[in-house]
């Protein structure tokens, strides 16, 4: 079978993130598995035209609002594709519009309050209408996504079917856990794509408060992106600078033995798709605290693997720290139970079930490329 995926960004676009870094790996089962699989994507500098890598063809041609016309003349040009994976990031590529072949998209999340954070209003309005209105045109789609949250979203706009797929991990969890007492200093970590949407901020004013309370902590932030000056600066005007530690981008090496040392993982973003990093943190035997968003509360089970706190504010995280800083028999309870829980989200398992759903959306395969795309 031929399978085409649509996708803004590709694994080595710089502004590449989990949604990439999945994405790749069910391309890869569906080669491994014998079939032809494309890649179309935004070009960007520094990178190919096109280019094979790990038996995924990719093909990198325009911008923001002219890759989908370079998609398209692209794709008029080929043979037949049995499936088109049309993923949406805010704004999809209509491929069911012209595509003339089995369609499936595949959504993270529904972008919802996010786009306030990279627009202003008008714009903001205008991106959470268009969302919507996509969705609901949309609505006869099949959908793929990692999150019964998303799910939920979806079907409230309309959407008929919806396939739950959680993200796979790559990373392998701890042979078995050494002691790690949860005691002060607390060592706190996040790792995300330093950007609005991601709320790293909230994460620096939960160290704030606990140093205001009299709890000694270190608070450690793995990744990089625009908002880092801005996060510098907010450690400036809080005296915070010798108790916040930027790491920048590293590699999975270093970022698990981030992980595995800190005590807890610190997520504040508005809204996830999954949250991928949290079954890393859980993986090296480490458990999440985070906001009750859609995608972190089913990343994380509230009071069995971490904590979903109670609202969205850095005070309802210092609210369930202290509180756990009075009782880390619980603590240990968690650390076990994420760390027993990440083996579920292994490859070999994920993997199957989306390459198995592929194929049967693709349906049986088409013996004459020759043959006219049918409509």
């Amino acid at each position: 079978m031929r399978f085409l995926m649509l996708n803004w960004r590709d694994p080595k676009n710089p502004l590449a993130g989990g949604a990439e870094r999945v994405t790749q790996a069910f391309l890869a089962a569906l080669v491994q598995r014998g079939h032809e699989v494309c890649w179309f994507t935004h070009a960007y500098a520094g990178a190919a035209e096109e280019e094979i890598v790990d038996g995924i063809r990719y093909l990198r041609a325009g911008g923001n609002g002219t890759s989908i016309f370079n998609a398209i003349q692209w794709y008029r040009r080929q043979p037949r594709f049995d499936l088109v994976i049309d993923q949406h990031h805010g704004l999809p590529w209509y491929a069911p519009m012209w595509g003339r072949t089995p369609c499936v998209a595949y959504i993270h999340e529904v972008l919802g309050p996010i786009w306030s954070v990279f627009y202003r209003w008008p714009l903001s309005r205008i991106g959470q209408l268009q969302e919507r209105l996509t969705l609901r045109a949309y609505r006869r789609v099949p959908f793929m996504t990692p999150s019964q949250s998303t799910a939920a979203a979806l079907g409230a706009l309309g959407v008929q079917e919806v396939k739950v797929i959680p993200n796979g991990c790559d990373t392998v969890p701890l042979a078995g856990l050494s002691p790690k007492p949860f005691r002060v200093p607390l060592r706190l970590v996040a790792v995300s794509r330093l950007a609005g949407n991601k709320r790293v901020d909230h994460a620096i004013r939960v160290l704030r408060l606990l140093l205001d309370r009299g709890i000694d902590a270190k608070l450690t932030i793995v990744g990089r992106g625009e908002a880092k000056p801005a996060l510098l600066d907010l450690c400036r005007q809080l005296n915070l600078m010798d108790h916040v530690r930027f790491t920048g981008e590293v590699s999975e090496a270093q970022k698990n033995a981030e992980l595995r040392e800190a005590h807890l993982l610190l997520h504040t973003s508005i809204r996830e798709g999954w949250g991928l990093n949290v079954i890393e943190a859980n993986a090296m035997g480490t458990p999440a605290i985070v906001y009750p968003v859609g995608g972190l509360v089913d990343s994380t089970v509230n009071g069995v693997t971490g904590l979903v706190v109670e609202a969205e504010t850095p005070e309802a995280i210092v609210r369930q720290l202290e509180s756990l800083l009075r009782d880390p028999e619980r603590y240990d309870r968690y650390r076990l139970n994420a760390w027993r829980r990440a083996a579920e989200f292994n490859w070999s398992t994920i993997l199957p079930q989306a390459a198995d759903w592929l194929e049967r959306k693709a349906g049986p395969p088409v013996l004459n490329r020759n043959l006219p795309p049918r409509c």
